[in-house]
């Protein structure tokens, strides 16, 4: 029987993987009705959705393909009522703000390209100034030099989410609608036969359920194993760091090139980050503290005599062309994926939950998904695979 929204009808879901798109998609799930069990081979949101920065846009909009730009775009827009009804539920204030994002190093064929893609897609560029936390706009002296001669873009509507704050929120959310969490729950295989997953080995042993969805971020295609069907899904590692003043100069976010400092309400900053191709390593690196500080302390001079309160790096799920893939296995029609966000996961998280629960329920989406439904080689198995 099918599952309907309504929870009229009813199957068991297990979603493989507890970071923001895991827990958003199983309490989505819960919420129309599903039994669901969240399996987590570590903590709830312990790996990328912690480590990451919680900036609600893309960094370059005019850089990425449409397709990225629309799942961010219109999971963003899902934000203020999405957090609204978390925090009234739970109590938990995952701190959503509208802070803006100035652009530094923009050249002459930059601002051109920013100007016309924000004109074609409705999206406002503000006055171009540094706003500190007085709320008064301070003049080019307050920077270092080597910045402030240059020309800035500034996007006064793009938002930013503290994400442990939203990750708590999120569980506590499953918890009050009798989701099922299993963390330390590591899967080593997918048992399946014919056209259908049968089941789930896993350090906790075997599981099974009626429907299957992947969120396993920069694991998944080394979980889906011979059903991965060559899907490009792989770790790319970021570093970042954590500053604590008594108030942040800064009120919004600032972006150059690979680099951006993200103010939070309290005095944190967080500055961030690589990009590095290190498989599986989540170590940090002295060349790496030393490359993120000196840009920082460079930006803001008064970072330079204070040492970061904190180092880590997590892991992306890098995928081609910075698509994530959403959608239904092409060949095992109980299993589904939801992954390869790269550095949008938190961005593209509601939005993500809602079109994969679109599709499992038969319900009209809000554009063509298509794009995030691409990059299988497929190499069917029909026989069993125990």
């Amino acid at each position: 029987m099918p599952f309907k929204r309504n929870g009229v009808v009813k199957k068991d879901f297990i979603v493989i993987g507890a970071g923001v798109v895991g827990l958003a998609m199983t309490a989505r799930l819960l919420e129309a009705g599903a039994s669901v069990t969240l399996l987590e081979r570590n903590m709830v949101g312990n790996e990328a959705s912690w480590a990451g920065g919680g900036i609600l846009s893309t960094l370059f909009p005019w850089d990425y393909p449409e397709s990225v730009n629309q799942l961010a775009m219109h999971s963003a827009s899902l934000y203020p009522h999405w957090i609204a009804a978390l925090q009234a539920q739970t109590g938990i204030d995952p701190e959503y703000r509208v802070c803006g994002l100035h652009i530094l190093h923009s050249d002459e064929n930059t601002q051109t390209r920013a100007q016309n893609w924000c004109a074609a897609h409705a999206v406002t560029i503000g006055p171009q100034s540094f706003i500190f936390g007085d709320g008064e706009s301070e003049n080019a002296g307050e920077l270092s030099s080597d910045h402030s001669a240059h020309a800035t873009l500034f996007m006064p509507n793009v938002a930013q989410v503290r994400n442990p704050r939203l990750l708590r929120a999120l569980k506590k959310r499953i918890e009050q609608l009798n989701g099922n969490i299993i963390e330390y729950c590591e899967v080593s295989h997918l048992d399946s036969c014919n056209t259908e997953v049968t089941g789930l080995q896993t350090s906790h042993g075997r599981l099974a359920g009626d429907q299957y969805i992947v969120t396993a971020g920069a694991w998944s295609s080394q979980l889906l194993g011979k059903h991965a069907h060559n899907l490009d899904i792989r770790p790319i590692q970021g570093q970042m760091l954590l500053y604590k003043l008594p108030q942040s100069p800064i009120q919004s976010i600032i972006a150059e090139q690979a680099h951006y400092l993200i103010p939070r309400k309290d005095g944190h900053i967080l500055v961030g980050s690589t990009t590095e191709n290190t498989g599986f390593n989540k170590n940090t690196t002295i060349e790496a503290r030393n490359q993120l500080s000196g840009w920082a302390s460079n930006l803001l001079p008064v970072l330079r005599n204070i040492p970061p309160l904190q180092h880590w790096a997590g892991l992306r799920p890098a995928s081609h062309g910075d698509l994530p893939m959403i959608g239904r296995h092409p060949i095992l029609k109980n299993l589904y994926i939801n992954s390869g966000h790269f550095r949008y996961g938190v961005t593209m998280a509601p939005g993500s939950a809602e079109i994969l629960l679109n599709e499992i329920t038969g319900y009209p989406q809000p554009f063509a998904i298509s794009p995030y439904q691409q990059g299988w080689q497929i190499i069917p198995h029909p026989h069993c695979l125990l």
